[in-house]
Protein backbone atom coordinates (compact mmCIF):
# COMPACT_ATOMS: atom_id res chain seq x y z
CA UNK A 1 0.00 0.00 0.00
CA UNK A 2 1.45 3.42 -0.90
CA UNK A 3 1.74 5.93 1.34
CA UNK A 4 -1.12 9.12 0.59
CA UNK A 5 -0.07 12.80 0.92
CA UNK A 6 -3.04 13.76 3.28
CA UNK A 7 -3.24 16.93 5.09
CA UNK A 8 -5.80 18.12 7.46
CA UNK A 9 -8.29 21.41 6.75
CA UNK A 10 -7.64 24.31 8.75
CA UNK A 11 -10.23 24.97 11.55
CA UNK A 12 -12.64 27.16 10.00
CA UNK A 13 -12.41 25.35 6.14
CA UNK A 14 -14.93 22.84 5.05
CA UNK A 15 -14.52 19.51 6.51
CA UNK A 16 -16.31 16.82 7.31
CA UNK A 17 -18.32 16.65 10.91
CA UNK A 18 -16.07 14.69 12.48
CA UNK A 19 -16.84 16.50 15.87
CA UNK A 20 -15.83 20.17 17.10
CA UNK A 21 -12.13 21.70 17.53
CA UNK A 22 -11.98 24.28 20.33
CA UNK A 23 -8.52 26.03 21.44
CA UNK A 24 -7.84 26.54 25.12
CA UNK A 25 -7.12 30.39 25.82
CA UNK A 26 -4.12 29.59 27.81
CA UNK A 27 -3.12 28.13 24.35
CA UNK A 28 -3.78 30.94 22.96
CA UNK A 29 -1.87 32.57 26.06
CA UNK A 30 0.95 31.38 25.27
CA UNK A 31 1.34 32.04 21.39
CA UNK A 32 1.03 35.41 22.41
CA UNK A 33 3.65 35.30 24.98
CA UNK A 34 5.97 33.46 22.51
CA UNK A 35 5.33 36.36 19.89
CA UNK A 36 5.72 39.50 21.82
CA UNK A 37 9.06 37.98 23.45
CA UNK A 38 10.53 38.06 19.66
CA UNK A 39 9.92 41.32 19.44
CA UNK A 40 12.77 44.02 19.68
CA UNK A 41 12.66 45.58 22.38
CA UNK A 42 10.62 43.38 24.67
CA UNK A 43 12.25 42.67 27.41
CA UNK A 44 9.25 40.39 29.39
CA UNK A 45 5.60 39.39 29.35
CA UNK A 46 3.42 40.20 32.38
CA UNK A 47 5.76 39.52 35.41
CA UNK A 48 5.09 43.02 37.35
CA UNK A 49 3.69 44.04 40.09
CA UNK A 50 0.15 44.58 39.59
CA UNK A 51 0.50 41.09 37.77
CA UNK A 52 1.53 39.47 40.36
CA UNK A 53 -1.29 40.79 43.05
CA UNK A 54 -4.05 40.40 40.83
CA UNK A 55 -3.16 36.01 40.75
CA UNK A 56 -2.91 36.56 44.51
CA UNK A 57 -6.31 37.91 44.95
CA UNK A 58 -7.97 36.62 42.10
CA UNK A 59 -8.30 34.18 39.59
CA UNK A 60 -9.25 36.00 36.44
CA UNK A 61 -10.63 33.78 33.49
CA UNK A 62 -7.51 32.50 30.46
CA UNK A 63 -5.28 35.38 32.76
CA UNK A 64 -1.83 33.78 31.78
CA UNK A 65 1.22 35.05 33.22
CA UNK A 66 0.62 38.91 31.74
CA UNK A 67 -1.84 37.78 28.54
CA UNK A 68 -5.72 38.05 28.76
CA UNK A 69 -7.71 36.15 26.27
CA UNK A 70 -11.14 36.54 25.44
CA UNK A 71 -13.63 36.45 22.61
CA UNK A 72 -15.95 38.32 21.72
CA UNK A 73 -19.61 37.99 19.80
CA UNK A 74 -18.02 37.55 16.38
CA UNK A 75 -16.33 34.52 17.29
CA UNK A 76 -13.18 36.49 17.15
CA UNK A 77 -10.06 36.74 19.98
CA UNK A 78 -9.72 39.68 22.10
CA UNK A 79 -6.40 40.14 23.80
CA UNK A 80 -4.67 41.86 26.13
CA UNK A 81 -0.65 41.65 27.08
CA UNK A 82 1.41 43.55 29.80
CA UNK A 83 4.90 44.46 28.31
CA UNK A 84 8.26 45.04 30.30
CA UNK A 85 10.48 46.63 27.64
CA UNK A 86 13.59 47.14 27.49
CA UNK A 87 14.88 50.80 28.57
CA UNK A 88 16.07 52.81 25.34
CA UNK A 89 13.50 51.87 22.97
CA UNK A 90 10.65 53.31 21.70
CA UNK A 91 7.64 52.00 22.98
CA UNK A 92 5.42 53.20 20.50
CA UNK A 93 7.15 51.12 17.88
CA UNK A 94 7.55 48.36 20.09
CA UNK A 95 3.97 48.14 21.29
CA UNK A 96 2.75 48.51 17.35
CA UNK A 97 5.62 45.59 16.70
CA UNK A 98 3.71 43.31 19.39
CA UNK A 99 0.12 44.10 17.68
CA UNK A 100 1.02 42.70 14.92
CA UNK A 101 2.79 39.95 15.68
CA UNK A 102 0.21 38.64 17.84
CA UNK A 103 -2.33 39.28 15.72
CA UNK A 104 -0.60 37.20 12.71
CA UNK A 105 0.92 34.15 14.72
CA UNK A 106 -2.32 33.99 16.66
CA UNK A 107 -4.47 34.19 13.12
CA UNK A 108 -1.72 31.74 11.29
CA UNK A 109 -2.13 29.41 14.19
CA UNK A 110 -5.51 29.31 15.10
CA UNK A 111 -7.33 30.03 12.34
CA UNK A 112 -9.65 32.75 14.05
CA UNK A 113 -9.50 36.30 13.65
CA UNK A 114 -8.06 38.68 16.51
CA UNK A 115 -10.78 41.78 16.44
CA UNK A 116 -7.44 43.48 19.02
CA UNK A 117 -4.44 43.43 20.79
CA UNK A 118 -4.36 45.83 23.53
CA UNK A 119 -0.74 46.27 25.04
CA UNK A 120 -0.08 47.66 27.86
CA UNK A 121 3.02 48.60 29.32
CA UNK A 122 3.95 47.68 32.99
CA UNK A 123 7.57 49.02 33.11
CA UNK A 124 10.69 49.42 31.59
CA UNK A 125 13.99 46.79 32.14
CA UNK A 126 17.67 47.73 32.41
CA UNK A 127 20.07 46.03 30.01
CA UNK A 128 22.25 43.82 32.22
CA UNK A 129 25.20 45.41 34.00
CA UNK A 130 23.61 49.04 34.06
CA UNK A 131 23.09 51.18 37.02
CA UNK A 132 19.84 50.79 38.26
CA UNK A 133 18.05 52.44 40.72
CA UNK A 134 17.10 49.59 43.39
CA UNK A 135 20.02 46.79 42.67
CA UNK A 136 17.81 43.90 43.83
CA UNK A 137 15.13 44.59 40.87
CA UNK A 138 15.92 45.89 37.45
CA UNK A 139 12.78 46.72 36.33
CA UNK A 140 11.13 50.04 37.19
CA UNK A 141 7.31 50.10 37.10
CA UNK A 142 4.74 52.36 39.19
CA UNK A 143 3.08 50.70 41.34
CA UNK A 144 0.49 53.39 41.98
CA UNK A 145 0.11 54.01 38.10
CA UNK A 146 -3.52 53.01 37.17
CA UNK A 147 -5.13 51.39 33.69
Amino acid sequence: MQPTDFTPPSIGEDQPDFGDIKINHNVVASIVRLAALQVDGVAGVGGGIVDGISEIFAKRESDHRGVRVTENADDAYVIEVRLIVSYGSEIGRTAYDVQVSVRKQVMAMTGKNVSKVDVIIEGVRLPEGAESRDKSDDTWSDPTATD
